[in-house]
């Protein structure tokens, strides 16, 4: 196949654009054109004028999670107590003993501000078990239906439950107690999600994403993704993180990071040193905030991962948390870095000045979200002020040299690689001006964290991220060249070769 009359994009430096793509079977075959190709009687594929980029990659998703949340009362964007509990009362009824779940609610968005309780949805919701996550995914809300479930069983170290006056439950619970309540007493039966899979994947490929990193780390996601492979219905590729207490057995069948075929491959272990903003629980250099895994805990967990083939991937939002992980990556350095392990660190939002230039100078690698510093601007310009500086401080990581992946942290965001590189570049979701303009990104910069930089954390950098001879196929088509029109939509997505969203001709 060629693609030709269009812009090429390949984010390969050494030529970063090109008039025409030739594929062969599953890979890039050269940026050439007709007469100059050596393939015998290729299709040609007329781009009227659009522009092929690399296929979109989100280097953080809850993958299962989000592809689920499709389907629940979405919460996101409430102003107020009242405007969730209207849109939890229109949801459709569910039936005795099915689960009235949604998401996305964050009260410190709310006025007049006040945490809800298991009364407010009582009131909406008596009769079935109901269950709101909350935007962070680290509290959840519960009615008195839900909460019998666990039957007094709420306590958990690392985990938080909130009491009235009385000493009760209100409702709400935060962190360990929330997740531990979620994987004991909601689980949801494989072919529901599967079938919430299958429309996921379909949604994704519409989006341009070729490939995630998939952080839904229980060991059922990967039995997900295996199924869902088997079935002819993986269009993406998939790096798979589990959690780190499963490593031993991962060790003892001789599992190391990059096991796998083409799409679906194991990744990194998964590890949270705090809470989240959101929920008042990311740990701060001022003592403030919930630790969940402590600098020492976290040592032990590289080294054991080392040994094994496991690089680390570890949850830090506060600066106390990111000094923490930085420590335990610097102490245990020569452990990892002889094996070409690429640790990394999730989300680094709040980072101290001195722990800036750590990143590049340990090689541990920042993945962040570009979408959440618009989205979170006025949460931290509450909670955190007079420190917001060092908050989602994308340029200057660059300028540090540390390297930068992009992603999503879908469901918290919502999975849309155009719209996370359009808050990198602008800072903003919302028509206001750009929120701490000094650290914009360029559209190149984006793209490349976006691209280039999620393939390189898989270890894939020499098989795809960009457009060259060899390398994969995986590529998107968009009606418009980004560089010059931060608008730009999807037109077609391809992954190894073959067309897995709306195939040409295209008007």
């Amino acid at each position: 196949m060629i693609l030709e009359n269009g812009l090429i994009r390949t984010l390969d430096p050494q030529v970063p654009t090109q008039r025409a793509l030739a594929i062969a079977g599953a890979s890039i075959a050269g940026g050439v054109g007709v007469h100059e190709t050596a393939l015998a009687s290729p299709e040609v594929v007329d781009l009227g004028g659009r522009v092929v980029a690399p296929g979109l990659s989100d280097s953080h998703v809850h993958f299962p999670t989000w592809a689920l949340a499709q389907r629940e009362v979405k919460l996101d964007g409430c102003t107020s107590l009242d405007e969730a509990l209207a849109r939890i009362r229109q949801a459709p009824r569910q039936a005795e003993g099915r689960w009235l779940r949604g998401y996305g609610w964050r009260s410190g968005d709310w006025e007049p501000r006040r945490e809800p309780t298991r009364h407010d949805l009582d009131a909406i919701a008596p009769d079935v078990p109901a269950a709101m996550i909350a935007k962070d995914y680290h509290s959840i809300w519960l009615n008195s239906a839900a909460l019998a479930r666990a039957n007094g069983d709420l306590e958990v170290p690392g985990g938080v439950v909130e009491r009235d006056e009385r000493g009760n439950p209100t409702g709400v619970l935060r962190e360990e107690a929330a997740w531990r309540f979620k994987d004991r007493h909601m689980l949801v039966p494989d072919e529901e999600y599967l079938e919430a899979m299958r429309g996921g994947v379909r949604l994704a490929n519409e989006r341009g994403v070729t490939a995630v990193h998939d952080k839904d780390g229980w060991l059922g996601a990967l039995r997900l993704w295996q199924q869902l492979d088997e079935r002819g219905a993986l269009s993406l590729r998939v790096w798979q993180s589990i959690p780190y207490d499963l490593l031993d057995e991962a060790a003892a069948l001789g599992l190391r990071s990059g096991f796998g075929g083409p799409l679906l491959r194991l990744g990194y272990l998964k590890v949270f040193m705090d809470g989240t903003l959101g929920s008042g629980t990311a740990l701060m250099l001022d003592g403030s905030g919930v630790r969940i895994t402590s600098r020492d805990e976290l040592a032990g967990i590289v080294r054991r991962g080392a040994a094994a083939g496991f690089p680390v991937a570890v949850h830090a939002i506060g600066d106390g948390a990111n000094r923490d992980a930085l420590d335990a990556f610097e102490e245990t350095r020569d452990e990892w870095a002889p094996k070409g392990l690429r640790p990394r660190i999730e989300h680094a939002q709040l980072l101290a000045a001195e722990d800036l230039p750590r990143f590049a100078q340990l090689g541990v690698a920042c993945s962040v979200q570009f979408s959440h510093a618009p989205s979170d601007r006025d949460l931290a310009d509450r909670l955190w002020a007079g420190k917001t500086d060092g908050a989602y401080a994308f340029r200057s990581l660059l300028e540090t040299g540390a390297v930068l992946a992009n992603g999503s942290d879908a469901p918290i965001e919502e999975l849309d690689p155009l719209a996370g590189i359009r808050a990198g570049v602008r800072r903003t979701i919302d028509g206001r001006g750009a929120w701490h303009p000094e650290q914009t990104l360029t559209v190149d910069q984006a793209f490349r964290a976006t691209c280039v930089t999620p393939a390189w954390l898989a270890g894939e950098e020499r098989r795809r991220g960009t457009l060259v001879p060899g390398h994969a196929a995986d590529l998107v088509v968009l009606d418009r060249d980004p560089w010059e029109d931060l608008d730009a939509q999807v037109v077609a997505t391809m992954v190894a070769g073959r067309w897995v969203h709306n195939p040409p001709p295209w008007n």
